[in-house]
């Protein structure tokens, strides 16, 4: 288990070296470019396999335990430690990284974005994955914050070098952002480990703050917490999201959407509640009314998106979705029960599969109509998808509903949760305020309805035109397709199988390392 942890958060960056290097004589096969290709194919189906072992040889009872844990001194002098392990509540982040970062290596076998090197693609493919799964492995703050860093220079570049129109803008928006909330962050993670005396954050969240005075607590969650807001990302903080995601090539939208907004999220839960609670204390009312104004802000800007007439591009909208969807998750984690925690953490996975699905398949709808304009897609009456690319619109249609919340779909669980947690906060929190927010955030859901029955309308119905027919979804998109859409089926009628792994360590968590 040790091994297998080891395994899957360093073999992206040896394999991301060998991306770089010649291929042998014997794989080169016809093309150097299939070739590098087919080894990012390869070393990430290797990662997502170790990842499905790791999975099945955790102690399912006991779920609240760290497990496959690693503690190496690295830097004694500041006590820095190559410190790794997992829980319930890092194990399911782990597997979605792992899966999703396959499914985009496979889909750009065939359907490589246009632009430079294919090597280069492929080393930063790889080197994406592995900070990304560095991040839910570590478990000291200054190798959190080096992995949570990590990400940020290979999506820089995949936007700017193989991005659409505007993809330079983006980029640099994306990447200062980001940079400008991390370095606010860091110094709230050393704040917290020169007055602890220690950067182990299971040592720090088994002491549960009482190391820490309420003024340091309430001066670390508010500088950690605008680094993890920029990266959720928490209105009004999320302008540098709709642009990226625009620009974004397809598999780019899909691992920014999926894991890396996740990595914000998970700060809170990970660090923030249980090694300073009283500062969460002191903001969880101003993050939970952050959260329902983003709720709110994200349904309206996608309404105004879908409007016929307002050339509303389909990728920008479902960036802006993700912005109300995330807020769900920080209102959950805003209650400080575990309710609501449960509820942040399930509407995580379920984000992950239903909006990385959701950007595959606009962007096959790009590829097909060489736009992702609405009013240019739907002309008068609807792009009939339906008709002409029959289970491309079936698809596109279910992951609608999906998004909006439809009971016995992944989406229902984690903001129901998350609305059950708001209606009884945790003990010193302003029942009348969450109870004021719980209604604002349920209209959200009515909006969320509104925006995605308007796009199946526009995009899946309306009348055949005298158009050649489209082609449907082809061999190796419904391979790159199917397993997200058959886990948000499978996380929507037995969400036992996650919350089964995600409460007795938050419970846990939030009693302060005591099971």
């Amino acid at each position: 288990m040790q091994f297998l942890l080891a395994f899957i958060v360093g073999v992206p960056l040896v394999g991301a070296v060998a991306a770089l290097l010649p291929a042998p004589p014997g794989l080169k096969g016809t093309s150097p470019d299939q070739a590098v290709l087919r080894h990012g194919v390869t070393v990430t189906g290797a990662i997502l396999v170790a990842a499905i072992v790791l999975a099945a040889g955790f102690d399912h009872d006991h779920p609240s335990k760290m497990q496959a844990t690693t503690d190496i001194s690295w830097i004694p002098a500041l006590d820095v430690r190559i410190h790794l392990g997992i829980d319930g509540i890092s194990l399911p982040l782990l597997v979605l990284t792992a899966l999703l970062t396959f499914l985009c290596a496979l889909y750009s076998y065939f359907k490589l974005p246009a632009g430079p090197s294919p090597k280069a693609f492929v080393a930063l493919l790889l080197v994406l994955e592995s900070g990304t799964l560095a991040t839910f492995a570590v478990l000291d703050l200054l190798l959190f914050f080096l992995a949570f860093e990590m990400v940020l220079i290979p999506m820089y570049f995949l936007i700017a070098r193989w991005g659409g129109a505007q993809r330079q803008a983006a980029a640099w928006k994306f990447i200062l952002y980001t940079l400008l909330g991390s370095v606010v962050m860091l110094l709230g993670l050393l704040l917290i480990g020169l007055k602890s005396g220690t950067f182990d954050m299971v040592a720090l969240a088994t002491d549960n703050g009482r190391g820490l005075t309420s003024s340091v607590q309430v001066i670390a969650v508010l500088a950690i917490g605008i680094g993890l807001a920029v990266k959720t990302p928490m209105w009004p903080l999320h302008s540098w999201l709709p642009d990226a995601h625009t620009a974004a090539p397809t598999v780019g939208s899909v691992l920014l959407a999926g894991v890396l907004l996740k990595m914000g999220t998970y700060g809170f839960v990970r660090i923030l509640l249980p090694i300073a609670p009283d500062g969460m204390h002191t903001f969880a009312p101003y993050l939970a009314a952050f959260a329902v104004v983003g709720i709110i802000y994200g349904s309206l800007a996608c309404l105004a998106l879908v409007r016929p007439g307002s050339k509303g591009d389909l990728k920008r909208l479902i960036a802006y979705s993700s912005v109300g969807h995330m807020g769900f998750v920080l209102l959950g984690i805003a209650s400080m029960t575990p309710t609501g925690v449960n509820g942040a953490l399930f509407a995580n996975i379920a984000h992950g599969l239903i909006t990385g699905l959701l950007f595959f398949l606009v962007g096959a709808v790009k590829d097909r109509y060489g736009t992702a304009d609405l009013d240019t897609l739907s002309g008068a009456t609807g792009a009939a998808l339906y008709g002409r690319a029959p289970r491309l619109g079936g698809l596109l249609a279910f992951a609608a509903v999906a998004s909006l919340g439809l009971p016995g779909l992944a989406g229902f669980w984690g903001e129901m949760l998350a609305l059950f947690g708001s209606f009884d906060p945790a003990d010193g929190l302003s029942r009348p305020a969450f109870l004021t927010f719980m209604p604002i955030a349920a209209f959200g859901t009515l909006l969320t309805a509104a925006y995605m029955l308007m796009v199946v309308r526009r995009v899946c119905m309306g009348e055949r035109r005298e158009e050649p027919q489209l082609a449907d979804v082809q061999t190796y998109e419904f391979a790159a397709w199917t397993p997200l859409a058959a886990l948000t089926v499978l996380a929507g009628l037995w969400p036992a199988a996650l919350l089964g792994l995600t409460d007795p360590a938050v419970q846990k968590l939030l009693a302060g390392g005591k099971s």
